[in-house]
């Protein structure tokens, strides 16, 4: 039998996946039955969404659901080719035009997917053949990890610093050269819902003449005066040199995009592969996001009323008990400290009748050892009484655990 088959069969035969299923813990592809809002339909059963990055509610906004399908029906369903050859089309254009805007800067770059542009944008950016040199944050996403191992940057130029640490920062940079760094972080981070001290950054950015790549994936649409994210937070726009963001979250659609300098997106529209070898999204999710752009910009109350439900929460859980970590933000994590009990965690708060709530358990690797999680998020729909009500399901089914 050849290597590769017999592998699959024996992962297949008695790997993780398969013995959580046969214990029932299995917390993995659960299927939604209705539109992704605060409460859903899943098992036939209403299911309190705590599990979404839908942070702002869009996705069934009457407004942007209809931009949506004007555009299917003007400009089809599909592209069928990249943005180099016959895939670019009037709302490509169009959207970073007005992303680049959006964020204060010269140009956009609009990928497939959010993973698509770290990869591409990091591993074009960085060459192995220079003296250039990485500082990344210990707790960045995977598609920031992938992305510098494409790059094939040697180790000894890869450097990762302790997480939001900034005096590690400033030790750790003090070794390389100046003017030949990118420090890469997050502006929130995916799992704990803490923010970067990006104001710090930039001053060490500076000293070091050093540029700055910022994943703020989780953090447009949430922070900032208009949902322009971290940098707008800490007013520090102009001195982040590239932002990387995605559609899936605040955004409702689905894509990511790299605003920068014309001449970085320049390099990269032209030397990142995964751009240049992927097929563009199509016209509808364009112009979902720019029907999500003129509402934010216009309408506070998603943002503001995203973090009076996040706080609401946040509250709650620490009066209940739990842990939740350093969170600010619409992530909080409820932390565990153990993989099987985090699974049931999950599973008895999804299966508690007549109405159960869904999160995220995440393990290792996605978060370190020991620190095993419940990721909970929230979106601007929630009302008081949708949140009262998952805190009160949190707390039964937590005692009923002996977890707090």
């Amino acid at each position: 039998m050849n290597t590769i088959l017999k592998k699959c069969k024996k992962y297949k035969r008695s790997g993780l996946p398969t013995v959580a299923k046969r214990v029932g813990l299995y917390p993995y592809f659960n299927t939604i039955e209705s539109e992704q809002g605060p409460m859903v339909t899943m098992s036939d059963r209403e299911i309190i969404m705590l599990g979404s990055n839908n942070y702002l509610g869009m996705t069934g906004h009457p407004e942007v659901k209809r931009k949506t399908m004007e555009a299917i029906m003007e400009f089809g369903v599909g592209t069928t080719g990249s943005r180099l050859l016959n895939g670019t089309f009037q709302l490509h254009a169009t959207l970073e035009k007005r992303l680049a805007r959006f964020l204060g800067k010269d140009d956009c770059i609009v990928f497939s997917t959010g993973l698509q542009a770290n990869l591409g944008a990091i591993s074009a950016l960085i060459s192995p053949n220079h003296e250039e040199w990485v500082l990344s944050d210990e707790l960045n996403h995977a598609s920031i990890i992938d992305g510098l191992t494409l790059s094939k940057i040697p180790k000894d130029r890869k450097i990762i610093y302790k997480h939001n640490n900034i005096s590690d920062l400033y030790d750790k940079i003090r070794l390389t050269p100046k003017g030949n760094c990118l420090i890469i972080t997050e502006g929130i981070f995916s799992m704990e819902g803490d923010i970067s001290p990006l104001k710090d950054i930039v001053s060490i950015a500076k000293q070091h003449d050093a540029m700055i790549y910022l994943d703020d994936a989780h953090g447009v649409g949430v922070l900032g005066p208009n949902g322009q994210g971290t940098a707008a937070h800490y007013n520090v726009s102009k001195d982040v040199d590239i932002i990387m963001g995605t559609f899936s979250k605040s955004f409702a659609s689905c894509g990511g995009y790299i605003a920068a300098s014309e001449e970085i997106c320049n390099w990269i529209r032209h030397k990142a592969r995964s751009f240049i070898f992927s097929a563009s999204i199509p016209p509808a999710n364009c112009a979902t996001v720019l029907a999500v752009l003129d509402i934010i910009e216009k309408d506070r109350f998603p943002q503001e009323n995203l973090k009076k439900v996040s706080d609401r929460m946040r509250k709650g859980l620490v009066q209940e008990g739990f842990e939740i970590g350093n969170s600010t933000t619409p992530i909080i994590p409820v932390i565990i400290g153990d993989d099987i009990k985090a699974f049931k965690f999950f599973k008895k708060l999804f299966n508690r009748k007549p109405v159960g709530v869904f999160t995220n358990p995440i393990r290792a690797p996605a978060v370190p050892e020991g620190r095993e999680l419940l990721r909970t998020s929230y979106m601007a729909t929630m009302t008081p009484e949708i949140i009262d009500q998952a805190l009160e399901i949190f707390a039964e089914i937590g005692k009923k655990m002996k977890m707090i």
